[in-house]
Formats: C-alpha cells, sequence, structure tokens
C-alpha cells in the first residue's frame, strides 16, 4: 500500500472532497502531454469539454494534427459533443492580441466552418479564466480528466530535455487524472459553462445566433480506477458564480462568496512538510507562501524553488517598485539557509550559448508523499482572483516518482526514493552549474542555481 501522507491534510474550504480510488499520472512537458490528450480527444466517444486562457494562432498539436480546432473539429464531426470555453479581456485584446482568443470578428472567421461549441468567458479588470483543463466523456464509464496549467503556444509543446529550439522552449506539466475525482472536475466545467459571462452575447458564442445551451450538472461519481486519494481545489472571485449546486456527494458550498481552497492547501503542505519540499512555479510572487517557505527551512526542511531564469516581466516591474522591496528582502533571505536552492534550468550548446527554458508548471511536491499540479502560480494573483484550478494527490509512489522524474530532466540522473539526498545533489549540481554558466563552460545539466538578492534584477550569479 501506498504511503498515504497523512500528515498533509487536506483542506475544508472548497467545494470538493477528498476523493478515493483515483489514477493519477504526470504529463511532463508539453509534447507528450499534449499526445495524450490528443488521443484521449480522438478515443472520445460522447463528449469533451475544455476551459483555454492562451492560444497562439500558430499553435499546433503534435504529430501533425493541425491546429487546436482541427483537433476539435474532428471529434464534433463524430457526432462528439465538443464544448469550449475561451477567456476573454478587453484589457489583452489591447495588449496582445495575437496570443489570446478574443472571439473578435476576425478571430471568429476562423471558425466559420467548426462544428465545435464555444463560450467566452471574462472577469473584471485584468484578472483571468486561467484554468486550463480538458474532460473527455464526462459520467461516462472511462472519463479521463486532464488538470493543468499548459498554454496553447507553440513554445509549449516541448520534448522533455529541452533540446534547443528555433522558437524557445517551456517547461510544463499536466495531470491525468480518472476515477471519482474526475466528477469534480466535471461539475466545475458546468458551474463556469452555465455562468459564462458573455454567454448571452451575440458575440459571446458559438455557433453563431446557436447557443448550445446549459449542461446538466454531474449526478453520481465516476467508479473507482486507481489507489490514490485526490482533491481538487479552485480559485474562484467572490461573485463569480450563482448556483452553488453542491458536488456529488459533497457538503454544501456558497460559492456566491468565492473559494480559495488552493491557497489554503499550499499553506497547509508547506507547514505540514518535515523533509523536502519541491516547487516549480512561473514566479515566486506571495509573501505568506515565501513567509511559510522560511519557516520550513527554520525547522529543517529542504527546499527548491524552480522558476525561470528569465523572470515574469511582472516580477521584474516589482523590483524597482520601493514599496514591495520588503518582499523582495524575504525572498532573499531564504539564500541564507544552506538548505534552499531558487533554481532555474536553460540548454548549453556547449560554446557557451544557452537558451532559457522557460519554467511555466505549477507544481509542488512534499516529502516524496503529496502533491500539486494545476493552473496556480504561486503569487497572490492567483490565490486570490484568477479562476484556477489544481489537483492535490496522496500518493507516496505518484508523488515521489513525479519528484524523481523532474530531477532526472533538470540534473540528467536518477536522484533515487531517499528525497533528501536527492536535494542535497540538486543543491550541489546547481551551484556548480551557476558557476559553469558565469563562466561561460558548457552544462553537463539543465539546473543553475540563481541569486534570490539579484533575481529580477540583472543577470544571476552564484
Amino acid at each position: 500500500m501506498p504511503e498515504r501522507a497523512a500528515h498533509v491534510p487536506s483542506v475544508d474550504s472548497g467545494s470538493y472532497p477528498i476523493r478515493d480510488g483515483c489514477a493519477v499520472t504526470p504529463l511532463v512537458d508539453g509534447g507528450p502531454a499534449f499526445e495524450r490528450i490528443c488521443q484521449a480527444v480522438e478515443a472520445a466517444r460522447t463528449s469533451v469539454f475544455v476551459t483555454v486562457a492562451f492560444l497562439d494562432p500558430d499553435f499546433e498539436m503534435p504529430g501533425g494534427r493541425g491546429s487546436v480546432f482541427d483537433v476539435l473539429d474532428r471529434a464534433a464531426g463524430r457526432g462528439v459533443d465538443v464544448r469550449v470555453l475561451f477567456w476573454r479581456s478587453p484589457e489583452q485584446e489591447r495588449q496582445a492580441p495575437d496570443v489570446h482568443f478574443h472571439g473578435t470578428g476576425a478571430q471568429r472567421e476562423r471558425l466559420d466552418t467548426r462544428r465545435f461549441a464555444a463560450r467566452w468567458d471574462r472577469l473584471p479588470g485584468e484578472l483571468c479564466q486561467h484554468q486550463k483543463s480538458w474532460l473527455v466523456d464526462a459520467g461516462e464509464p472511462g472519463e479521463i480528466a486532464f488538470v493543468g496549467g499548459i498554454n496553447l503556444e507553440r513554445a509549449s509543446v516541448a520534448d522533455p530535455g529541452h533540446p534547443a529550439a528555433p522558437h524557445g522552449s517551456t517547461h510544463d506539466v499536466y495531470l491525468e487524472l480518472r476515477g471519482p475525482a474526475a466528477t469534480d472536475v466535471h461539475h466545475n466545467f458546468v458551474q463556469r459553462w452555465n455562468e459564462a459571462s458573455e454567454r448571452d452575447r451575440e458575440d459571446g458564442h458559438w455557433p453563431q445566433g446557436r447557443d448550445a445551451g446549459a449542461l446538466p450538472f454531474p449526478t453520481k461519481l465516476s467508479a473507482p480506477a486507481g489507489d490514490a486519494r485526490v482533491q481538487v481545489t479552485r480559485t474562484v472571485s467572490e461573485g463569480r458564480y450563482t448556483d452553488g449546486t453542491p458536488a456529488v456527494d459533497g457538503k454544501p458550498f456558497a460559492i456566491r462568496d468565492g473559494e480559495f481552497s488552493i491557497y489554503e492547501q499550499y499553506i497547509a503542505a508547506i507547514d505540514a512538510a518535515r523533509r523536502s519540499i519541491y516547487v516549480e512555479d512561473q514566479a515566486i510572487g506571495s509573501p505568506k507562501v515565501v513567509g511559510h517557505l522560511k519557516a520550513a527551512l527554520e525547522r529543517g526542511v529542504h527546499v527548491i524553488f524552480t522558476v525561470p531564469g528569465d523572470c515574469h516581466r511582472e516580477y521584474a516591474r516589482a523590483r524597482k517598485i520601493e514599496a514591495v522591496r520588503p518582499f523582495f528582502d524575504l525572498v532573499a533571505s531564504l539564500d541564507a539557509s544552506p538548505r534552499f536552492t531558487l533554481a532555474a534550468i536553460a540548454s548549453s550548446d556547449g560554446d557557451g550559448r544557452y537558451q532559457e527554458i522557460y519554467v511555466h508548471a505549477k507544481v509542488m511536491v512534499v516529502d516524496d508523499a503529496w502533491a500539486t499540479i494545476g493552473s496556480t502560480n504561486t503569487a497572490d494573483r492567483s490565490f486570490l482572483g484568477d479562476t484556477e484550478l489544481n489537483a492535490s494527490v496522496w500518493h507516496g509512489d505518484f508523488s515521489g516518482g513525479l519528484r524523481r522524474d523532474l530531477f532526472r530532466e533538470h540534473l540528467g540522473i536518477d536522484t533515487g526514493g531517499d528525497d533528501v539526498a536527492a536535494f542535497e545533489t540538486f543543491h550541489g549540481r546547481a551551484r556548480a552549474n551557476a558557476w559553469r554558466k558565469l563562466a561561460g563552460q558548457p552544462l553537463p545539466h539543465l539546473a543553475y542555481r540563481l541569486d534570490a538578492a539579484l533575481y529580477g534584477l540583472g543577470t544571476p550569479k552564484p
């Protein structure tokens, strides 16, 4: 029987209870993840439900399948009920018109021959409908959910190991989920679809002039499919939904007041850690999380936080704001512990040239026994504002295996099953690689250490 990570508590501040009997598979990097998602869509019998945040117009699925529209349209052509929720943001339409499917007139022309259904969904201001989930054959035997944060962008279709690519390379992770917790992904999609903000606008749905209509909430759990415990957690802004239909076998939840269970779960897991915490994220931007990581270091826990070497633009912009300086001082203070590494990953051509690999994954692993994968950045905007979806897994074989897979890619070696020894190896190899990178020497593996005090200011040094 796998370790159940009983010392990492679940949360009770959200819509969904913890579910036994789930099967979970990590999908590391976009190439393998989208290959598996496409296989599931191609085998769909009844339905495919998708939530989309960002969509590059040049994005294509692997294996010569064409665009995501091509993949979905082929399923719809077989009689499968295909529905897609797109994020609409007037602010993004002005700032980044080419990497976001707003449903403008020109963009809707791309849908003229498409047979799937769509609705657009927005949040106030710059907040993002940030979920990126796929659900195949919802409510049917064999239902499969995919929960993660991979955007539909060219650089996201990356192979493990991240060989240099002309359009860049993004590191990311998805979770394949079967069993009772997949029913909660189904519930989440129905809740969003039925109350999509633009659904009653003429340009807020597809097909034009013929909305696909509401969906019923699930009424029974998917059958057990494995031996993992899983809990689906979310961020939902206050006032976002009015229909509080509870999850199957779940207690009533006042969704009108918002949901912030991902934030609670992160803090609970960090505080429960006894040996090790591994985080991969696009950002290290939550003061409360950083403060709890510092407390974990002080009680002897090893912490590695892997971020993009070329940091998120908002992080770099904030570094110039004097009022935010105490937060960056807090981040810098983590380096005082020998058990902490702020890391990035880069590929090397062996001739002093490097390509930074953009870390876009949203993963945390605690004690090789518990893990969460989803769309949520470690930043207050994700924890408190944007709409997010994560799945937490209590299963030692899965969690330890995920950590070993990620370390194997980033370090080029199998670090084995002792998490503390593996973290010590990571600390040392990342530090050595930082010196090699500064010296223009070849990198034998991807991971290198960043100086937490300088991150976001300029060229990092060990």
